[in-house]
């Protein structure tokens, strides 16, 4: 039975989806004025795995995630690189779908870019105003907070206490320093007729209404990094409860924060490290293994140390899985089940709120065994116990070889048990030299 915490209610709560074997996941996505860091890959890499379980477990899942492809950020990148936004939006658009597919997630069922609802975001703005929840300015349109009963739910703080994040200047007849913008009406970069002017939609709302128009109801899952509780996330909610009266998500799902010295990573500080830049030194499945390898929802102080570490680690599965693979395939052992017990045991992490470190400890217990077992059947249902798993977390290396290697291979392990120690040493370096030892 799946448990998850939902930062919601700040409970691990027993997972029930709206509708019986289905799950409905969105999860907010990249504002494309940039390459993709580490900070932002793992949400990215998370909530893969998520929709991995889900299906593994029986479920058909919709998951949605989307491109923010207008904003200001965007508009001052383009100006600088002296490119129309849209030419911008779309080389880190296409980029960011290449580092998806690099880091091995799938990419999402739908990743909506704003651009396309603008039309139904004003829709929806109208309605707000229409029942008083919002109200127009010089500047745009801004959402009364205290319309919403339920405001700071999420972030768990009073009224008094959101002042912390939130710009607290009047500004064009703004109400109140919380209420936040819906529309903002300028002439400045890309900007879409309205009825307040020509302008652009505000964040919140934009997450708020591709959700109202694809779902068309509450969903089951909503997640995102930690950094966005507050007040993206708040603010969707927010607009929800007035306009759909849900909290627009069952479960609220929170990742913790990728940090580099204790420092939020981040473009605005500086300290970013690109994913483009990383995989050039190194495994992509093994900075997986890095993110996997914490809980979710603890942070992770990044380092290269750590980054050497967990790539040592990766070599170590990647080597044993090859070596058990290569043996399986001298004794032409192509289908085998994994050992029940060690598969119950990943179930059972699984379902305690994606307790994936202690899903580590079951992989590296089938490593164990896999370095020291002799029988070839064996051998095979060990290899598939770590197949099943690491497939599921994203994380399984794929093997190709041809018969050169087969033959090497059968070679060396002749050589062994002959005692023809130097032979040996020289297939084995051939072996090696192809990746296989």
């Amino acid at each position: 039975m799946l448990k998850i915490y939902n930062s919601l209610s700040s409970k691990i709560e027993i997972f029930k989806p709206i509708h019986e074997h289905q799950v409905t996941m969105y999860v907010c996505g990249p504002t494309v004025y940039g390459d993709i860091h580490l900070g932002n890959a793992r949400p990215v890499i998370f909530f893969d795995v998520v929709k991995r379980y889900l299906k593994y477990i029986g479920y058909e899942v919709q998951f949605v995630s989307n491109i923010t492809d207008v904003d200001d950020k965007i508009i001052e990148k383009a100006k600088e690189l002296k490119l129309r936004e849209k030419q911008l939006t779309d080389l880190y658009t296409k980029n960011f779908i290449d580092m998806t597919l690099v880091l091995n997630s799938y990419l999402p069922d739908f990743m909506p870019k704003a651009t396309a609802f603008i039309p139904q975001m004003v829709s929806y703005i109208k309605d707000l105003i229409k029942e008083d929840f919002a109200y127009v300015t010089p500047s745009g349109v801004y959402f009364r907070v205290t319309k919403d009963p339920d405001y700071g739910i999420l972030s768990k703080q009073n009224m008094d206490e959101l002042n912390q994040g939130v710009r607290v200047t009047l500004e064009d007849g703004k109400e109140n320093p919380r209420d936040f913008s819906l529309w903002k009406v300028t002439d400045e970069g890309l900007a879409f007729d309205s009825p307040w002017g020509k302008g652009r939609p505000g964040w919140h709302t934009e997450c708020a209404v591709m959700n109202h128009e694809i779902f068309g109801e509450e969903i089951d899952i909503h997640g995102g990094g930690t950094d966005l509780k507050f007040p993206h996330h708040e603010n969707e909610i927010a607009q929800t409860v007035v306009h759909d009266h849900h909290h627009l998500a069952r479960t609220w799902m929170h990742v913790g924060r990728l940090d580099v010295n204790n420092i939020k990573m981040s473009k605005s500080i500086g300290n970013i490290s690109l994913v483009k830049d990383l995989i050039l030194d190194f495994n992509p499945l093994a900075f997986r293994l890095l993110i996997v390898g914490y809980h979710y929802r603890q942070p992770i102080n990044y380092s290269d140390d750590l980054m050497v570490q967990f790539s040592k680690e990766y070599d170590k599965i990647e080597r044993a899985l090859k070596k058990a693979f290569l043996t399986m395939s001298l004794e032409d052992i192509e289908e085998h089940i994994g050992i029940k017990e060690y598969i119950d045991q990943f179930k059972e992490y699984m379902n305690d709120d994606f307790n994936i470190p202690n899903v580590m400890t079951v992989v590296y217990e089938i490593i164990k065994m896999l370095n020291k077992e002799k029988d070839t059947e064996v051998i095979a249902s060990l290899y598939h116990s770590a197949k099943e798993i690491l497939t599921v977390l994203g994380i399984m290396p794929v093997f190709k070889f041809s018969e050169n290697t087969l033959d090497l291979y059968r070679e060396w392990e002749q050589a062994r048990n002959n005692k023809d120690f130097i032979r040996a040493d020289q297939l084995r370096s051939k072996l090696t030299e192809q990746g296989w030892m």
